[in-house]
Protein backbone atom coordinates (compact mmCIF):
# COMPACT_ATOMS: atom_id res chain seq x y z
CA UNK A 1 0.00 0.00 0.00
CA UNK A 2 2.82 2.15 0.83
CA UNK A 3 4.85 2.02 -2.13
CA UNK A 4 1.40 2.30 -4.51
CA UNK A 5 1.11 5.71 -2.64
CA UNK A 6 4.59 6.89 -3.15
CA UNK A 7 4.04 6.04 -6.93
CA UNK A 8 0.80 8.33 -7.54
CA UNK A 9 1.46 11.56 -8.88
CA UNK A 10 0.41 14.59 -9.79
CA UNK A 11 0.44 16.41 -13.95
CA UNK A 12 0.47 19.91 -13.63
CA UNK A 13 -3.23 20.31 -14.76
CA UNK A 14 -3.89 18.37 -11.65
CA UNK A 15 -2.06 20.18 -9.23
CA UNK A 16 -3.45 23.75 -10.85
CA UNK A 17 -7.17 22.02 -9.93
CA UNK A 18 -5.77 21.05 -6.61
CA UNK A 19 -4.73 25.19 -5.97
CA UNK A 20 -7.92 26.20 -7.13
CA UNK A 21 -9.76 24.22 -4.89
CA UNK A 22 -7.78 25.27 -1.76
CA UNK A 23 -8.16 28.67 -2.79
CA UNK A 24 -11.90 28.16 -2.64
CA UNK A 25 -11.83 26.63 0.34
CA UNK A 26 -9.80 29.29 2.41
CA UNK A 27 -12.23 32.02 0.62
CA UNK A 28 -15.17 29.26 1.93
CA UNK A 29 -13.87 29.72 5.54
CA UNK A 30 -14.25 33.23 5.78
CA UNK A 31 -17.69 33.25 4.97
CA UNK A 32 -18.88 30.83 7.28
CA UNK A 33 -16.03 32.89 10.05
CA UNK A 34 -18.12 36.03 9.01
CA UNK A 35 -21.48 34.29 9.58
CA UNK A 36 -20.57 32.80 12.84
CA UNK A 37 -19.78 36.55 13.97
CA UNK A 38 -23.17 37.88 12.74
CA UNK A 39 -25.35 35.08 14.16
CA UNK A 40 -24.05 35.75 17.43
CA UNK A 41 -22.27 32.77 17.71
CA UNK A 42 -18.60 33.54 18.75
CA UNK A 43 -18.66 31.94 21.99
CA UNK A 44 -21.26 29.61 21.28
CA UNK A 45 -18.33 27.36 22.37
CA UNK A 46 -17.10 29.00 25.18
CA UNK A 47 -13.61 27.00 25.40
CA UNK A 48 -11.74 25.65 22.98
CA UNK A 49 -10.56 22.99 21.20
CA UNK A 50 -13.75 21.55 22.92
CA UNK A 51 -17.00 22.64 23.16
CA UNK A 52 -18.65 23.05 26.78
CA UNK A 53 -15.74 20.64 27.81
CA UNK A 54 -17.23 17.93 25.15
CA UNK A 55 -16.18 16.75 21.58
CA UNK A 56 -19.41 17.90 20.51
CA UNK A 57 -21.43 20.59 20.77
CA UNK A 58 -24.88 20.70 22.68
CA UNK A 59 -28.05 20.85 20.88
CA UNK A 60 -28.41 24.84 20.75
CA UNK A 61 -28.24 27.18 18.01
CA UNK A 62 -25.14 29.17 18.46
CA UNK A 63 -23.03 26.47 19.39
CA UNK A 64 -24.26 24.30 16.23
CA UNK A 65 -22.95 27.31 14.44
CA UNK A 66 -19.58 27.98 15.99
CA UNK A 67 -18.97 24.11 16.09
CA UNK A 68 -19.65 23.78 12.82
CA UNK A 69 -17.33 26.22 11.52
CA UNK A 70 -14.99 24.73 13.36
CA UNK A 71 -15.75 21.55 11.22
CA UNK A 72 -15.38 23.57 8.27
CA UNK A 73 -11.67 24.86 9.31
CA UNK A 74 -10.58 21.57 10.33
CA UNK A 75 -11.48 20.26 7.08
CA UNK A 76 -9.80 23.28 5.28
CA UNK A 77 -6.62 22.46 7.06
CA UNK A 78 -6.67 18.46 5.47
CA UNK A 79 -7.30 20.23 1.81
CA UNK A 80 -3.99 22.56 2.48
CA UNK A 81 -1.73 19.35 3.61
CA UNK A 82 -3.22 17.78 0.57
CA UNK A 83 -2.04 20.10 -1.53
CA UNK A 84 1.15 20.10 -0.04
CA UNK A 85 1.72 16.17 -0.57
CA UNK A 86 0.49 17.12 -3.97
CA UNK A 87 2.82 19.88 -4.82
CA UNK A 88 5.82 17.01 -3.66
CA UNK A 89 4.12 14.42 -5.80
CA UNK A 90 3.58 16.79 -8.87
CA UNK A 91 5.85 16.20 -11.75
CA UNK A 92 7.86 18.00 -13.11
CA UNK A 93 8.47 18.96 -9.02
CA UNK A 94 8.98 22.68 -8.51
CA UNK A 95 10.70 23.85 -5.53
CA UNK A 96 8.59 27.22 -5.52
CA UNK A 97 5.40 25.50 -5.53
CA UNK A 98 6.45 23.34 -2.79
CA UNK A 99 7.45 25.88 -0.64
CA UNK A 100 3.41 28.40 -1.54
CA UNK A 101 1.69 25.27 -1.14
CA UNK A 102 3.68 24.47 2.84
CA UNK A 103 2.49 28.35 4.04
CA UNK A 104 -1.22 27.32 3.70
CA UNK A 105 -1.66 24.51 6.23
CA UNK A 106 0.63 26.71 8.17
CA UNK A 107 -1.50 29.69 8.38
CA UNK A 108 -4.51 27.64 8.52
CA UNK A 109 -3.01 26.19 12.10
CA UNK A 110 -1.80 29.70 13.25
CA UNK A 111 -5.56 30.84 12.45
CA UNK A 112 -6.30 27.86 14.51
CA UNK A 113 -4.37 29.21 17.26
CA UNK A 114 -5.38 32.65 17.03
CA UNK A 115 -9.20 31.76 17.04
CA UNK A 116 -8.38 29.59 20.56
CA UNK A 117 -6.97 32.97 22.14
CA UNK A 118 -9.85 34.65 20.48
CA UNK A 119 -12.58 32.37 22.27
CA UNK A 120 -10.74 32.69 25.45
CA UNK A 121 -10.49 36.52 25.32
CA UNK A 122 -14.04 36.80 24.78
CA UNK A 123 -13.74 37.94 21.13
CA UNK A 124 -12.24 40.69 22.42
CA UNK A 125 -11.92 43.32 19.27
CA UNK A 126 -8.39 43.22 18.65
CA UNK A 127 -8.16 39.64 18.20
CA UNK A 128 -11.41 39.37 16.22
CA UNK A 129 -9.57 42.09 14.03
CA UNK A 130 -6.59 39.96 13.56
CA UNK A 131 -8.06 36.55 12.67
CA UNK A 132 -9.75 38.31 9.65
CA UNK A 133 -6.48 40.22 8.83
CA UNK A 134 -4.44 36.86 8.86
CA UNK A 135 -7.45 35.06 6.74
CA UNK A 136 -6.44 37.94 3.97
CA UNK A 137 -2.54 37.25 4.44
CA UNK A 138 -3.32 33.36 4.03
CA UNK A 139 -5.44 34.50 0.62
CA UNK A 140 -2.17 36.36 -0.66
CA UNK A 141 -0.07 32.92 -0.72
CA UNK A 142 -3.09 31.07 -1.86
CA UNK A 143 -3.84 33.36 -4.74
CA UNK A 144 0.26 33.05 -5.60
CA UNK A 145 0.17 29.47 -5.29
CA UNK A 146 -3.14 29.29 -8.07
CA UNK A 147 -1.23 31.65 -10.16
CA UNK A 148 1.81 30.47 -10.48
CA UNK A 149 0.79 26.62 -10.57
CA UNK A 150 -0.89 27.97 -14.37
CA UNK A 151 3.00 27.40 -15.85
CA UNK A 152 3.06 24.03 -16.61
CA UNK A 153 6.73 24.34 -16.80
CA UNK A 154 8.03 26.81 -14.49
CA UNK A 155 7.80 29.30 -16.86
CA UNK A 156 7.38 31.87 -14.11
CA UNK A 157 7.65 35.02 -13.60
CA UNK A 158 6.12 36.98 -16.46
CA UNK A 159 8.02 40.39 -16.99
CA UNK A 160 5.97 43.40 -17.59
CA UNK A 161 8.02 46.12 -19.19
CA UNK A 162 5.59 48.90 -18.33
CA UNK A 163 6.65 49.92 -15.15
CA UNK A 164 3.88 52.05 -14.61
CA UNK A 165 1.40 49.89 -15.31
CA UNK A 166 2.86 47.16 -12.72
CA UNK A 167 3.82 49.73 -9.65
CA UNK A 168 0.11 51.43 -10.38
CA UNK A 169 -1.49 47.78 -9.61
CA UNK A 170 0.46 46.82 -6.71
CA UNK A 171 -0.01 50.55 -5.39
CA UNK A 172 -3.70 48.98 -4.60
CA UNK A 173 -2.38 46.41 -2.63
CA UNK A 174 -1.53 48.75 0.83
CA UNK A 175 -4.26 51.28 -0.52
CA UNK A 176 -6.75 47.64 -0.18
CA UNK A 177 -5.09 46.96 2.61
CA UNK A 178 -5.89 49.39 4.98
CA UNK A 179 -9.74 49.85 3.65
CA UNK A 180 -10.46 46.31 5.25
CA UNK A 181 -8.70 47.26 8.30
CA UNK A 182 -10.79 50.02 8.85
CA UNK A 183 -13.72 47.80 7.97
CA UNK A 184 -13.08 45.49 10.68
CA UNK A 185 -12.41 48.08 13.26
CA UNK A 186 -15.78 49.44 11.64
CA UNK A 187 -17.47 46.26 12.78
CA UNK A 188 -15.41 45.86 15.61
CA UNK A 189 -17.22 48.95 17.08
CA UNK A 190 -20.72 48.18 15.56
CA UNK A 191 -24.04 46.08 17.25
CA UNK A 192 -22.52 42.70 15.63
CA UNK A 193 -20.26 41.96 18.60
CA UNK A 194 -19.62 38.13 17.54
CA UNK A 195 -21.92 37.14 21.03
CA UNK A 196 -25.11 36.37 21.70
CA UNK A 197 -28.18 38.37 23.83
CA UNK A 198 -26.87 38.61 27.45
CA UNK A 199 -23.54 38.06 27.13
CA UNK A 200 -20.69 40.71 27.55
CA UNK A 201 -18.46 41.35 24.62
CA UNK A 202 -15.82 44.22 24.26
CA UNK A 203 -16.29 46.87 21.99
CA UNK A 204 -14.24 49.56 20.18
CA UNK A 205 -14.62 52.58 22.40
CA UNK A 206 -11.81 54.84 21.83
CA UNK A 207 -14.05 57.45 21.24
CA UNK A 208 -17.30 56.65 22.94
CA UNK A 209 -20.50 56.29 21.96
CA UNK A 210 -19.55 57.92 18.48
CA UNK A 211 -16.95 55.92 18.00
CA UNK A 212 -19.10 53.59 15.10
CA UNK A 213 -20.44 56.55 13.53
CA UNK A 214 -16.65 57.78 13.33
CA UNK A 215 -15.30 54.53 12.19
CA UNK A 216 -17.78 54.40 9.22
CA UNK A 217 -17.24 57.47 7.54
CA UNK A 218 -13.32 56.82 8.09
CA UNK A 219 -14.18 53.43 6.36
CA UNK A 220 -16.58 55.23 4.27
CA UNK A 221 -13.93 57.61 2.87
CA UNK A 222 -11.33 55.47 2.23
CA UNK A 223 -13.52 53.26 0.47
CA UNK A 224 -14.54 55.97 -1.55
CA UNK A 225 -10.39 57.12 -2.31
CA UNK A 226 -9.87 53.56 -2.96
CA UNK A 227 -12.28 53.15 -5.36
CA UNK A 228 -11.06 56.32 -7.47
CA UNK A 229 -7.89 54.80 -7.34
CA UNK A 230 -9.07 51.51 -9.26
CA UNK A 231 -11.18 53.54 -11.50
CA UNK A 232 -8.04 55.46 -12.48
CA UNK A 233 -5.75 52.60 -12.74
CA UNK A 234 -8.35 50.92 -15.21
CA UNK A 235 -7.79 54.26 -17.29
CA UNK A 236 -4.31 53.99 -17.40
CA UNK A 237 -4.39 50.72 -18.58
CA UNK A 238 -6.70 51.11 -21.00
CA UNK A 239 -4.68 53.60 -22.55
CA UNK A 240 -1.55 51.80 -22.71
CA UNK A 241 -3.42 48.57 -24.10
CA UNK A 242 -2.43 46.51 -20.98
CA UNK A 243 -2.31 42.90 -21.35
CA UNK A 244 -6.05 41.76 -21.60
CA UNK A 245 -6.19 39.34 -18.39
CA UNK A 246 -4.90 42.63 -16.66
CA UNK A 247 -7.46 44.76 -18.01
CA UNK A 248 -10.19 41.99 -17.24
CA UNK A 249 -8.89 41.95 -13.57
CA UNK A 250 -9.37 45.63 -12.91
CA UNK A 251 -12.56 45.69 -15.03
CA UNK A 252 -13.89 43.06 -11.95
CA UNK A 253 -12.36 44.78 -9.09
CA UNK A 254 -13.70 48.28 -10.16
CA UNK A 255 -17.40 46.71 -10.49
CA UNK A 256 -17.04 44.87 -7.15
CA UNK A 257 -15.93 48.22 -5.43
CA UNK A 258 -19.16 49.90 -7.14
CA UNK A 259 -20.76 46.80 -5.63
CA UNK A 260 -19.20 47.78 -2.17
CA UNK A 261 -20.35 51.23 -2.23
CA UNK A 262 -23.99 50.13 -3.03
CA UNK A 263 -24.32 47.40 -0.15
CA UNK A 264 -22.65 50.10 2.32
CA UNK A 265 -24.69 52.77 1.72
CA UNK A 266 -27.90 50.53 2.29
CA UNK A 267 -26.52 49.12 5.27
CA UNK A 268 -25.76 52.10 6.55
CA UNK A 269 -29.38 53.58 5.97
CA UNK A 270 -31.37 50.29 7.15
CA UNK A 271 -29.37 49.80 10.38
CA UNK A 272 -26.97 47.39 9.64
CA UNK A 273 -28.69 44.50 9.14
CA UNK A 274 -26.85 41.13 10.28
CA UNK A 275 -27.19 39.44 6.55
CA UNK A 276 -26.23 42.55 4.70
CA UNK A 277 -23.40 43.18 6.99
CA UNK A 278 -22.17 39.62 5.85
CA UNK A 279 -23.00 40.29 2.27
CA UNK A 280 -20.26 43.40 2.69
CA UNK A 281 -17.76 41.07 4.61
CA UNK A 282 -17.87 38.39 1.56
CA UNK A 283 -17.52 40.96 -1.21
CA UNK A 284 -14.96 42.76 0.66
CA UNK A 285 -12.98 38.91 0.21
CA UNK A 286 -13.84 38.83 -3.32
CA UNK A 287 -12.67 42.21 -3.55
CA UNK A 288 -9.20 41.56 -1.96
CA UNK A 289 -9.23 38.43 -4.19
CA UNK A 290 -9.38 40.47 -7.25
CA UNK A 291 -6.35 42.53 -6.02
CA UNK A 292 -4.18 40.10 -5.52
CA UNK A 293 -5.42 38.60 -9.39
CA UNK A 294 -5.00 41.86 -10.85
CA UNK A 295 -1.64 42.49 -9.01
CA UNK A 296 -0.79 38.49 -10.29
CA UNK A 297 -1.80 39.26 -13.89
CA UNK A 298 0.23 42.69 -14.24
CA UNK A 299 3.78 40.09 -13.65
CA UNK A 300 6.60 40.95 -12.47
CA UNK A 301 8.89 44.27 -13.40
CA UNK A 302 11.46 43.73 -16.09
CA UNK A 303 14.92 44.21 -15.22
CA UNK A 304 16.22 47.81 -16.70
CA UNK A 305 18.95 45.93 -17.98
CA UNK A 306 18.26 42.18 -19.38
CA UNK A 307 20.50 40.27 -21.89
CA UNK A 308 17.92 37.95 -23.08
CA UNK A 309 15.23 40.63 -23.47
CA UNK A 310 14.27 38.62 -26.80
CA UNK A 311 13.62 35.54 -25.08
CA UNK A 312 11.75 37.17 -21.81
CA UNK A 313 9.19 38.91 -24.48
CA UNK A 314 8.59 35.76 -26.36
CA UNK A 315 7.72 33.89 -23.17
CA UNK A 316 5.01 36.89 -22.49
CA UNK A 317 3.96 36.54 -25.66
CA UNK A 318 3.70 32.62 -24.99
CA UNK A 319 1.77 32.94 -22.15
CA UNK A 320 -0.26 35.54 -23.47
CA UNK A 321 -1.49 33.56 -26.19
Amino acid sequence: MRNRLSSVTLTPRQFQLAALFALGALTLIVFSGAAVRLTGSGLGCPDWPRCYGHVYPPLQTHSLIEFSNRVVGALVGVVTVVVVVGAWRRRPFRRDLALLALTLPLGVAAQAVLGGYTVEEKLAPGFVMAHFALSMVILVAAVTLAWRARAPDGRMPIYNADRRAVWAVRALVPFGAVVLIAGTAATAAGPHSGGAVGQTIKRLRFDGADTLNLMIHIHGGLAFAFGLAAVAVWVVLERRRADARLRRAMTFLCVLIALQGVIGTVQYETHLPGELVWFHVACATLTWLCVLWSVAAAGRLEPRTVGNSAQIRASMASHGS
